[in-house]
């Protein structure tokens, strides 16, 4: 007999390491360490995590659905193979370097305050995305679909205007670098 799923709804769990398999709903996630945990199959609905470390958690068709990360530790997921359905999230002040969004579908998601050096953004939707104050050392665009996306306070990012859709999309002048970087050539 299959194990029951548990619905956990109104919750707030502080500084926990393990966590039942099942469904959230508006719940709160205050400090926890989930580090190397397996969370693949759950589905998180509205919730918030805030200052927790979730780096290096397996995330096969995990479900985030208007999700909050605020102030968390998060480096190395795989949000690829995340359950594509309704993924909505937004990040604040979170470390989320060395993570793959690759073939994403993610358009208008926030990232503010967050560092996202070497990420994978690979065939990516992330059309009308804003990275506010946001690190994209070494972060990959390649045929990325960036069509309205705001990079005006983002900095540290190389992209090819010639191998990812950019229209529309906003740069201040001091990153202008960045789209220019394959060049070879010298700004001043």
């Amino acid at each position: 007999m299959a194990e029951e799923e548990k619905y956990i709804q109104d919750q707030t769990f502080d500084r926990i390491d393990v966590l039942e398999k099942g469904q959230y709903e508006n719940c709160t996630f205050v400090d926890c360490d989930f580090t190397h945990k397996d969370l693949s199959g759950y589905l998180f609905t509205e919730c918030t995590f805030s200052g927790c470390n979730i780096s290096l958690v397996k995330l096969n068709k995990t479900a985030f659905r208007e999700i909050q990360f605020k102030d968390c530790k998060m480096l190395g997921l795989q949000f690829d193979i995340c359950n594509e359905f309704g993924l909505s999230f937004s990040f604040v002040g979170c470390q989320l370097s060395h993570s793959s969004f690759h073939k994403t579908k993610i358009r208008n998601t926030l990232f503010k305050n967050s560092q996202l050096k070497g990420t994978d953004f690979t065939e990516a939707d992330l059309t009308a995305v804003v990275f506010e104050d946001c690190n994209l050392t070494k972060a990959i665009f390649d045929h990325t679909i960036l069509e309205k996306a705001d990079f005006r306070n983002a900095y540290h990012y190389t992209i090819d205007p010639e191998n990812n859709r950019i229209r529309k999309a906003r740069f201040a002048i001091s990153g202008v670098a960045g789209l220019l970087e394959k060049y070879d050539i010298e700004i001043e």
